[in-house]
């Protein structure tokens, strides 16, 4: 969303996401010497996710938004969640800072612009194309991190991370407000992205929300709604989005995978995202609400040691930079002191405890793996309590 007292410029954004899609698609990233084995696997990948809609709506940046009924979803393909396929009543929202949140409520994605909506009964996936999958290093990879590239801190060298953290309670929710950006990732790396993490004691399992620049994955540039999930650090379960069964989605409005039209411009127009994870002490999902929109959840089981809470909450910046320097930016791919306008920020960190309600993340721990190349400056105070400033240019 735009800040209070910026208008939004739609055209613009508009024009320029359509020739960054362009851009980012190459003719380099599609493999013409599939054999005949690999092209019908990647066929009937394609099959797996992509279900009958009741209603197909185009984007302008090339994507297809897939009305699918809320009972065809891929998640229903999971052994253990064939039997949960009615929708749920979702419990009520913690409480914590609403004023704050409610200035972010608002979720504006580029596939919206045109005025056509999903019926009711249907959720909104990104169809998947055959190229997505071309680009993934084999169709039984598609949509997974690398295992040995697991995205939990410290667990790899070739990923950059500028975050905060809080640790040491039981955590049932996290959520934040975050300034998003469209960084250059350089051809030679992964992604970019701000995002949450919601990890587990034992830290191998995961939830991370955020938006990814992520052009392996999407065949472009653009900042787009992204999820993961993992029960055993990124080795064999889980993957990005939809991409295999696990996350439920519950809404027709917002879609996985789609890109958010405002992305904010150095020392001009700012926007922002609020994105809430939480679970209600007993229950057995884990919602996902993107502004005011309930957007879906995952089922506690599919996980071990989340399936109750988390004893981890990380949030802020991270470049997959395949190892060695790199000119991928991280958020603005400006330095934290720029400040405001300049510098990528996440405000309003809260966290739910041992109570029902979103407290301020209180005792906040930064840190910033190569601060040369990314860094970060935690805050504390006024309208945005507990928030950050944080980013770079990359390592040239």
């Amino acid at each position: 969303m735009a800040l209070p007292g910026c208008r939004p410029h739609l055209l613009l954004v508009l024009t320029l996401t359509i020739v960054g899609a362009l851009a980012g698609l190459s003719k380099a990233d599609r493999n013409t010497t599939m054999t005949s084995k690999e092209l019908e696997m990647t066929r009937a990948r394609l099959r797996s996710l992509n279900k009958p809609p009741l209603k197909s709506i185009q984007s302008p940046d090339g994507d297809i938004i897939d009305c699918i009924p809320f009972h065809l979803q891929p998640a229903f393909d999971h052994p253990m969640l064939k039997d949960l396929k009615a929708p749920l009543d979702p419990p009520e929202r913690p409480k914590g800072n609403e004023s704050a949140v409610n200035m972010a409520n608002e979720v504006v994605q580029l596939w919206t612009l045109s005025g056509e909506t999903c019926p009711e009964g249907t959720v909104a996936i990104r169809r998947t194309k055959e190229e997505d999958i071309l680009r993934a290093p084999s169709v039984e990879r598609f949509g997974k991190k690398p295992a040995v590239n697991a995205g939990i801190l410290g667990s790899t060298t070739s990923h950059e991370h500028s975050i905060v953290y809080v640790k040491g309670q039981e955590y049932y929710g996290a959520r934040a407000i975050i300034n998003i950006w469209k960084p250059w990732v350089s051809p030679s790396d992964v992604l970019s992205s701000a995002q949450i993490w919601f990890i587990s004691s034992d830290r191998t399992n995961a939830i991370e929300v955020g938006w990814y620049a992520h052009p392996r994955l999407y065949g472009d540039n653009l900042p787009r709604l992204t999820i993961y999930w993992t029960r055993d650090g990124f080795h064999k379960t889980g993957c990005y989005n939809l991409f295999c069964p696990g996350f439920v989605q519950t809404s027709k409005k917002v879609s996985i995978g789609s890109y958010f039209i405002g992305v904010s411009s150095y020392n001009a127009q700012q926007y922002e995202i609020s994105i809430s994870i939480m679970k209600v002490k007993g229950d057995e999902y884990w919602w996902l609400f993107v502004g005011d929109e309930r957007v879906g959840y995952w089922p506690s089981s599919i996980f071990t040691s989340l399936a109750g809470h988390a004893g981890e909450v990380q949030f802020g910046g991270l470049v997959d930079s395949n190892g060695g320097r790199t000119a991928t930016q991280m958020g603005s791919g400006h330095f934290s002191s720029e400040g405001f306008k300049r510098a990528a920020y996440f405000r309003n960190l809260e966290v739910v405890t041992t109570g029902d309600n979103f407290q301020p993340a209180d005792g906040m721990q930064a840190i910033a793996e190569k601060p040369n190349c990314y860094d970060i400056k935690a805050v504390k105070g006024g309208d945005w309590v507990n928030y950050f400033y944080y980013g770079g240019p990359g390592c040239h």
